[in-house]
């Protein structure tokens, strides 16, 4: 049995929960965290789980990550995804120099966001890079004081590679006012996430406020820094579709037990197919949580010995693919089970499906991770940068 750790953020997080659920309409009309209730979650240092101690963060157990991200996501699904994205992002201060980590992430109000999608490019100009780019998906923005944008890296006229074919991408540190939002977030589900396109021209930045993730190590070498930056980000959309599938299910057992469908006398609970449907989806997404859970545990268990396998990592990457994909076949059953009740506006069911469909489209668990996945269990060559 899985021994879940207690943690304070998680104390100062829970009793904002039914806050977070009343206002879901709220922060999907807004297309953002309201300012007041993202000031509030920034107070719990929920945006700090991942940032290293030594500049103040928390430093936290992943199964703590999960708590918080699967939590605040059965509440409401974008915001469980600012809280994802924000905690997230803390992982690469391990990766700065002390003095920079502590100039972005040291404020106890820093929250960061970013885009590892090379959508830039980085000139060498010097002692840093003169940078251009426009990126999508800049989830949390509105909250963030700095953002990070993937950046191809160019030397003497030419990308710079690291081997045939491939080249050098850097991850840029931006801070707020060198960067042009662009108001375009209007999208079928995740509306709150304020998820929108980001651009800077021209702009430089220190060589020291650049990441080379497929080459550079963590400055700080403990377990959770060892975790692969893309087998977090991978986790994180997990842990979001399983908070939201959690709620999708609490959601239609209390709808079950009131609602009498047409030219019946016997609540929705009653009926046969209805227990069928709701055991079979209680089962599916317990299955896939505990092979998340799994695969957690285990690489956490290699973390803590200085390294992670590739079939650790792939083993990760796998457990988060199935776990979001899963999760949103536990909401289609659901949402089906809801009705005609199910399409209004109102009923928190159809908010479920639309934010569940959309982080399956997410790279990290999108189709071509099973791929990476089975080309290890193959026993193929495969790249474990990307996993």
């Amino acid at each position: 049995m899985t021994t879940w750790p207690s943690h304070p953020v998680l104390d100062r997080l829970r009793p904002l929960l039914p806050e977070v659920t009343r206002r879901a309409d709220e922060i999907e009309q807004a297309r953002q965290l309201p300012p007041d209730l993202a000031r509030t979650l920034i107070g719990t240092k929920v945006f700090k789980l991942c940032v290293p101690k030594a500049v103040g963060g928390e430093e936290a157990h992943p199964l703590v990550l999960m708590q918080a991200i699967e939590e605040t996501a059965a509440a409401d699904g974008s915001a469980g995804w600012n809280v994802a994205i924000g905690a997230s992002s803390g992982s690469t201060a391990a990766y700065l120099s002390p003095e920079v980590a502590q100039l972005i992430h040291g404020s106890p109000e820093a929250v960061t966001g970013g885009i590892f999608a090379p959508r830039g490019k980085a000139v060498r100009e010097g002692d840093g890079y003169r940078v251009t780019g426009h990126w999508q998906w800049a989830s949390g923005s509105p909250h963030c004081a700095w953002i990070k944008g993937g950046c191809v890296a160019w030397e003497d006229g030419k990308p710079r590679m690291i081997r045939d074919g491939v080249p050098e991408v850097l991850t840029v540190y931006f801070p707020r006012d060198k960067i042009e939002f662009i108001d375009n977030w209007y999208t079928s589900g995740l509306c709150g996430t304020a998820s929108c396109d980001i651009k800077v021209n021209d702009v430089f930045v220190p060589a020291t406020h650049t990441i080379a993730l497929t080459r550079d190590k963590p400055l700080i070498q403990t377990p959770l820094y060892v975790f692969p930056m893309f087998g977090l980000l991978g986790m994180i959309c997990a842990m979001t579709a399983l908070g939201i599938a959690r709620g999708a299910i609490s959601d239609i057992v209390e709808l079950a037990g009131a609602k009498k469908p047409t030219l019946s006398n016997r609540a929705l609970a009653e009926r046969g197919a209805t227990q069928g449907d709701v055991a079979r989806a209680e089962a599916i997404l317990r299955a896939a949580r505990a092979f998340l859970v799994e695969a957690i545990l285990e690489a956490w268990a290699e973390a803590e010995k200085g390294a992670i396998s590739v079939e650790r990592r792939a083993a990760l990457r796998l457990a988060s693919t199935h776990a979001a994909n899963e999760s949103a076949r536990v909401v289609d059953i659901c949402y089906t089970l809801g009705g005609g009740t199910s399409v209004y506006r109102k009923s928190p069911l159809q908010r479920r499906f639309r934010d569940a469909h959309v982080i399956t489209q997410h790279m990290m668990v999108a189709p071509p991770s099973y791929e990476l996945a089975g080309r290890v269990v193959l026993g193929l060559p495969t790249d474990p940068s990307m996993i």
